[in-house]
């Protein structure tokens, strides 16, 4: 038996730097990404309005007993969506005032429906534009240094034994004068 020779294979031509595809841009992707959400955005709208034509077909089908059934049913479920959207509303509220730093008014001063969606869910966007109307306090909510004692370390802002070694006698009296040298006084440092 002869054993089949191999054949050899083709060179592989090289190729070219210039020849290879390039990385698509910033604003290639940038103008995809715009593509596909506002695709996106068309289908949410189309899905949306063939829902409401199929919901107003099977209204037209329903019988009038069916139909107070179904009445019945939207009373009830809008009835529990407003008893606890509200509640819902107050957490999403907090939630957001407080990851964003700012202070939400009292209650009984926010109109809390106007943050319900149609479905009867908390609107988020409606209130993530609420939350950024609201301004963020820089300063702290409670008064400060009031004589409550030490607030910070005992070393905060003293002199240290290195830094005393390198001063004349009159700039140690003078950081002695504005207690920059008690904890080195204390032992402390």
């Amino acid at each position: 038996m002869t054993e089949p020779t191999p054949t050899p294979l083709p060179a592989a031509e090289p190729v070219l730097p210039s020849e290879l595809p390039q990385a698509p841009d910033a604003a290639a992707l940038t103008a995809e990404v715009d593509k596909w959400r506002s695709m996106s955005r068309k289908n949410e709208k189309a899905f949306k309005d063939a829902s409401r034509e199929l919901e107003q077909f099977r209204q037209a089908a329903v019988t009038d007993q069916e139909r107070a059934i179904e009445t019945a049913r939207a009373e009830a479920r809008t009835a529990a969506l407003s008893e606890f959207g509200s509640q819902l509303v107050t957490a999403e509220l907090r939630a957001q005032a407080a990851s964003a730093g700012t202070t939400l008014p009292a209650a009984e001063f926010l109109n809390l429906s106007r943050f319900l969606g149609e479905d009867g869910q908390p609107d988020g966007e409606a209130i993530a534009a609420f939350i950024t109307t609201l301004s963020t306090s820089k300063e702290p909510e409670y008064r400060q240094n009031i004589g409550l004692g030490r607030q910070g370390t005992s070393q905060a802002g003293q002199v240290t034994r290195s830094r005393l070694s390198h001063m004349s006698r009159a700039q140690i009296n003078e950081a002695r004068s504005k207690g920059l040298l008690d904890a080195v006084m204390r032992g402390e440092l």
